[in-house]
């Protein structure tokens, strides 16, 4: 018998048994995201259970964006996973259909009312998220060539310790949205990310007072965010980088486009679904999910 489960996050068996079965199918564990203190309330497993182990999964995650001044309330589908021998029996319908009563889209009944769902799908199932009314969106990139001639200002800060997570929090919680269509109000995400697989590409720049998350690789910049109390000088805060900068890419969608090439963007393996009529104008407004908004 099947039981669905959800919001278990401190069930310890069931917490353990969800982290067993993503690390099986994504090479991913949410356990040190557990014990940091991030893992709050808006990522939420749906799972179904059987015999006291996750054997299938749909987790949410409640994700507030401002674009064009306006505030969207939209749900990232994400962790969609099922053990082989439960396969083909319905388990990820019925979750997606317990989903869909609690949030439903613009369903006032709906504990929490969205504007629209969206989520990333590797490439191999394309044909599956079209049975529950998704359709695939393009997104689009912003870059440009630059030279930059001075030193390197930008101060690394790495997040390694919790006082280095404590002044980011903080800082995160006086920014103000930097791009056209961003994030906001969930650090819980942004620190799934900077105290793991991002901790080494934290920087301070101390002219704006702006955190920046950043790649740097041969020649090519990639901002992934920027955390600021107002809207900063990107090229100022490119230039901090120094002269080793020759091309910059954005992983979000400025709120300035001006002397940027857009150009079509696709991950590898992934494309993006969307539903919902807070998302019908995405792909039209040429935007970009941030790189942190990824669950």
């Amino acid at each position: 018998m099947y039981e669905l489960i959800k919001d278990y996050k401190d069930n310890t068996s069931l917490r353990h048994s969800f982290n067993r079965l993503a690390e099986q199918t994504f090479g991913l564990n949410f356990e040190y995201w557990y014990e940091t203190g991030y893992w709050r309330d808006k990522y939420i497993p749906y799972s179904m259970v059987w015999k006291g182990e996750v054997v299938a999964n749909v987790s949410v995650n409640r994700t507030d964006f401002v674009w064009n001044g306006q505030r969207k309330y939209f749900i990232q589908l994400g962790t969609v996973m099922t053990v082989e021998a439960h396969r083909n029996k319905g388990l990820i319908r019925r979750i997606m259909e317990e989903i869909g009563q609690d949030y439903g889209i613009g369903k006032e009944s709906a504990i929490y009312p969205t504007d629209g769902w969206y989520l990333f799908a590797n490439d191999h199932v394309l044909d599956f998220y079209p049975k529950f009314g998704f359709v695939p969106a393009k997104e689009y990139q912003y870059e440009k060539d630059v030279v930059v001639t001075g030193p390197a200002t930008i101060i690394h800060v790495p997040m390694h310790r919790p006082k280095d997570w404590a002044v980011l929090e903080q800082a995160l919680a006086e920014s103000k949205p930097v791009g056209a269509f961003e994030m906001v109000d969930d650090c819980d995400l942004i620190f799934f990310y900077v105290t793991q697989f991002m901790k080494d590409i934290v920087y301070y720049e101390p002219q704006t007072g702006a955190y920046v998350v950043a790649d740097l690789e041969d020649g090519t910049l990639t901002l992934h965010q920027v955390i600021a109390k107002g809207q900063p000088d990107l090229d100022g805060i490119i230039e901090a980088f120094g002269a080793q900068v020759k091309h910059v890419v954005l992983a979000f969608t400025p709120t300035d486009t001006a002397g940027y090439e857009r150009v079509l963007w696709k991950e590898e393996d992934c494309t993006l679904f969307v539903q919902g009529s807070g998302l019908q104008e995405f792909e039209q407004s040429y935007l970009r999910f941030p790189t942190l908004s990824h669950a």
